[in-house]
């Protein structure tokens, strides 16, 4: 009896292991430690004192990290010949040593480096959060397509959340040591991955009617952690925490992170009660082929299909692209216009939201708010991203399935509403870079959903690991403009000329610090022009694709679903009948 019940636990166990729902969870871990480079307003102090540089030469660094953050082509490319084993194995090693270097130059433990080692290091440490999303976040999508608003959503919900999930953790690990934080962020994400290498996989995607209300048990969840960090760091910024306290609190957060996997024990437990399925079976049918990693959503369904995706090479039909919601190969989708204007209000909408992101720690200085307050500034940007990530993931995908409303036109509400938030920073509204990184946090956090099931629904999901990481190149691009050209180059300069007034010259290797509502003035004028212009860009496409969305954009998806199901069920039946399936020898 004893045994039969260990049997029995093991082949539960081995069943939630083996399931779509485990993946799921295995990601929410992954993303929740991929957000380091949303924390770099924490860190980049630390880095500008400890080598003496000047904001331009800081923006610079900042670049570079959303360079690396957001040019995943080569994690794409390799996830296209490689399963996301591989994809998750590389970005540990560039996680790693990136962010270790970067620790061992602030920390005088090598010789000042110069600023285009610093360059290398951040962008190497940044780029390991593309083969993040590219081995867990793309799996995701492919598991779940007729979900994926709400599984983009949650996702990267749980990246906007992972820079005050790191920070509780960093206080309870490190206490005092700030410097400390760098390190931290270089070995945790990397030893998550390291733990579900083998979890992360492609599964034929099946149809299961209660898939959405399982990801609002989710999604409840990740609002309750969500709650208790905004009121940690509330209450953190009243009352000194000791580290033993601090630990007590990073405690709760990792309860509230493992909480998930309560919910796949229950789903794994239901499927298993109400269809009886055997593991090994279950393993045969689900798990895909390590030498196509597309083969579960793109597998030929006719003779005339096979033929299709024989003939059709790479460079072949550039520009007679298939009709929308197809799969488009690489080029065509880069070639397409629609591409080329979700690029554009890309690049100005992420990249002036988040040049204030990235700044916010000097904005609140030169304004002349509270150090205290500078910091809740951050926090409240972490909080707002996660919330912006699920309402549009969730909301989005609700009034297109319901309302047919076109998720194009949500990206141009997100883009018009983050102007709101420039502009209080233009004016220098009283108290109001409170609320402008509530906005800007929420308008950046919404943007990235959007605009990544926007490529799935256009393009395809055959080559989405790479397209994807196209769309996410926006960003950096925009960031070197707004920031780096602009917002830096105008901080210092005004700075210069306020040192100039005082008479007293400039020392060498000298902070250049700037006092007052005029130091960031004319750069959110710029930014907040940028913005409304990807307004009026995401406009266009509106227009171009919103007879698209009012068909049924998930009906192919549907349909391979409801074949994975039928075959599932062969199996099993033939299970039940003592045969074995083709597939097993």
């Amino acid at each position: 009896m004893a045994v039969a019940k260990m049997g029995h636990a093991h082949s539960i166990m081995l069943q939630v292991i083996m399931g779509r729902w485990f993946v799921v969870f295995a990601s929410f871990l992954i993303m929740a430690a991929a957000g380091a480079t949303y924390m770099f307003s924490l860190y980049s102090g630390d880095i500008k004192t400890s080598l003496a540089y000047d904001q331009t030469t800081l923006n610079l660094l900042s670049f570079f990290k959303d360079l690396g953050a957001n040019v995943g082509i080569l994690s794409g490319l390799i996830n296209e010949i490689a399963p996301p084993w591989v994809v998750l194995t590389i970005g540990s090693v560039l996680n790693f040593f990136g962010y270790f270097m970067i620790w061992l130059a602030v920390t005088g433990r090598i010789p000042k480096p110069q600023v285009w080692h610093m360059c290398l290091h951040i962008c190497v440490g940044a780029n390991s959060q593309t083969f993040a999303n590219t081995g867990s976040l793309v799996t995701c999508v492919k598991n779940f397509p007729e979900s994926r608003g709400v599984v983009l959503g949650i996702l990267k919900g749980y990246v906007g959340l992972s820079g005050a999930i790191i920070t509780q953790l960093y206080f309870a690990f490190y206490y005092n040591d700030t410097k400390a934080l760098i390190l931290l962020i270089g070995w945790l994400p990397a030893a998550i991955s390291f733990v579900f290498l083998r979890t992360i996989r492609y599964m034929k995607p099946v149809r299961q009617p209660n898939e959405i209300h399982v990801f609002y048990k989710f999604l409840y969840i990740s609002l309750g952690l969500a709650t208790f960090l905004l009121v940690m760091i509330v209450v953190q910024k009243r009352v000194s925490f000791s580290q033993s306290e601090y630990g007590a609190s990073a405690g709760v957060v990792l309860f509230l992170l493992f909480l998930p996997l309560a919910v796949v024990f229950g789903e794994q437990y239901k499927i298993r009660k109400s269809q009886k399925l055997d593991p090994v079976a279950v393993k045969v049918v689900t798990e895909s082929s390590n030498g196509d990693s597309n083969n579960t959503l793109s597998a030929p369904t006719s003779k005339s299909d096979a033929v299709t995706v024989k003939e059709t090479r790479w460079w072949q039909n550039v520009f007679s692209p298939p009709d929308r919601g197809e799969d488009y190969t690489i080029l065509q989708a880069l070639f397409s216009f629609d591409m080329i204007l979700l690029f554009i209000a890309g690049t100005c909408g992420c990249g002036g939201t988040l040049t204030a992101i990235d700044n916010l720690g000097q904005i609140g200085a030169s304004l002349g708010y509270q150090k205290a307050s500078i910091s809740t500034f951050v926090s409240l940007v972490s909080i707002w991203g996660y919330l912006g990530r699920v309402f549009s993931g969730f909301v989005s995908e609700h009034v297109l399935t319901k309302y047919k409303f076109p998720r194009p036109l949500m990206l141009t509400l997100i883009l018009l509403l983050s102007c709101a938030g420039h502009l209080m920073i233009v004016f220098n509204v009283p108290n109001g870079l409170y609320v402008a990184s509530v906005i800007i946090g929420f308008c950046f956090g919404a943007q990235w959903p959007l605009v990544f099931a926007i490529i799935s629904e256009l393009f395809g999901l055959k080559y989405y690991s790479t397209l994807y990481t196209f769309g996410g190149a926006a960003s950096p691009i925009g960031l070197y403009l707004l920031n780096v050209m602009v917002t830096g180059h105008l901080y210092d300069k005004e700075a210069e000329r306020q040192l100039t007034e005082t008479g007293i010259p400039r020392k060498i290797g000298q902070e250049l610090t700037c006092v007052g509502a005029s130091c960031f003035k004319l750069s959110f004028i710029i930014i907040t022009a940028a913005t409304f212009f990807g307004v009026i860009v995401s406009l266009i496409l509106v227009a171009r694709t919103v007879k698209f969305y009012k068909g049924d954009i998930y009906k192919r998806y549907r349909e391979q679903a409801e074949e994975s199901t039928t075959e599932m069920a062969g199996v099993q039946n033939g299970g039940e009948r003592g045969q074995e399936p083709k597939d097993r020898m």
